[in-house]
Formats: structure tokens, C-alpha cells, sequence
């Protein structure tokens, strides 16, 4: 019983502060503008690149790192102080990470979740890919490394931004194997993250498949 509260408690700030979309919030009270009636008509980062370009998607990043980062911590906080195998030891990191760990995680899908379906515009959202990136960095340096680096080298060389976003999002369990971070619960955890990811890139994919799908271009 107590476990399953501990995931409400992650879970409903996490999923309510993800629904807050900084790109939405930015076209509205920087451009007055509504980010979803340009361009693709998606309300995340890279549409926003494409419509406004930097000055905005700067402001973009902040609010959705912020949005990401603060339920993460604090899911992991919440699970490390109240846990019982952790609860007489709560200040000794390394005591506590694999249930810290699994706190971030929760909290991190339900992020995403907030991102893509949000609570405040009728449940159509972004993709996740920048909430996603954020987490990573939250989580452990080292799957941080390995996904943003897959990512901007995939988008590098092709200039598909939703094709690296997705090899970088399958990375991202797959790294937690491989480099021995977290248990099989947070590996669940993760992997419910990336394939949120790519099952919210569908229509890219069939871009992609297609050879339709917009490539990057910097803006001046």
C-alpha cells in the first residue's frame, strides 16, 4: 500500500507540471502566437526552431528542463525518504540510489506523459524528445552521454532530428544493461520512457519510410 502511494505521490505532480508546454507558453506570451497553428502544428522544440527560431527556443529549454527536472528529484527524494529499506539512512547517496533511482524514473515517465498527453490542452502535446533528454541527465552522466550523443550524431549526419530522438530514446534502456545502472524495475521504468518516444513519432516514421520527413536546417 505504501508503494503504491509512494508512485501517486511521483506521479500526479510529475504528470501535472509535465503538461505545462514551453513551447506553447513561449508563442503565446513572447509572439502571441500559438506554436500548434505553424508549422507542423507540434507543440515541441524543434517545430518551434523552424517557426521562431533561437531566442524563443532558448526560453523553450528552460521551461521544459525546469518542468522536468523538479518532479524527477523530487520522485526520487520521495521514495528514498520514505522507503523503508532506505528510511534510517536517508542521507547516504549510495545507500539510496537504486530506490532514488527508480523514484526518477516513475516520476520522469510521468513527465513525459504530461508532455505528450497534457492535462491543459486537451491532451495534445509534444513528443517528449526534450523532457526525455532531460531526465537522462538527471538520472546517471553516463546514459546521459550515451543517448544525447547517439542523438546529435544520428542528427548530425542525416539531419533527421525525429530519427536520432529515436535511436537515442532506444538507447536509453538498452545503456542501463550495458553499463549495469538500476534494477529491472527501473529498467521498466526506462523503457516505458523510450517507447512512449517512439510510439509518439508514428507519423514521422512513416515520413521517414517514405522519404517526406523534413530535415534540419539552422536558422538565421
Amino acid at each position: 500500500m505504501r508503494f503504491f502511494l509512494l508512485m501517486l505521490m511521483a506521479a500526479i505532480p510529475a504528470y501535472v507540471l509535465g503538461s505545462v508546454n514551453g513551447a506553447i507558453v513561449t508563442s503565446k506570451h513572447l509572439y502571441r502566437k500559438d506554436i500548434r497553428k505553424f508549422g507542423s502544428g507540434n507543440p515541441g522544440l524543434n517545430n518551434f526552431y523552424r517557426v521562431f527560431g533561437l531566442r524563443g527556443a532558448l526560453l523553450v529549454v528552460v521551461i521544459d528542463m525546469f518542468k522536468t527536472i523538479a518532479p524527477v528529484i523530487f520522485g526520487g527524494w520521495l521514495f528514498a525518504r520514505y522507503t523503508e529499506m532506505a528510511v534510517s539512512q536517508v542521507w547516504l547517496f549510495s545507500s539510496l540510489f537504486e530506490v532514488s533511482l527508480f523514484g526518477q524514473a516513475v516520476a520522469g515517465f510521468f513527465v513525459m506523459m504530461g508532455h505528450c498527453f497534457p492535462l491543459f490542452y486537451r491532451f495534445e502535446g509534444g513528443k517528449g524528445v526534450m523532457a526525455a533528454g532531460t531526465i537522462l541527465i538527471v538520472l546517471d552522466w553516463r546514459l546521459a552521454l550515451i543517448s544525447w550523443g547517439i542523438f546529435l550524431l544520428v542528427t548530425f549526419v542525416t539531419r533527421y532530428v525525429s530519427l536520432g530522438a529515436m535511436l537515442g530514446a532506444a538507447a536509453f534502456p538498452i545503456s542501463m544493461r550495458i553499463i549495469d545502472v538500476g534494477g529491472y524495475w527501473e529498467f521498466a521504468a526506462t523503457l516505458l520512457c523510450a517507447l512512449l518516444l517512439i510510439f509518439r513519432h508514428e507519423g514521422n516514421i512513416r515520413r521517414l519510410v517514405k522519404g517526406e520527413e523534413p530535415k534540419f536546417t539552422f536558422k538565421r
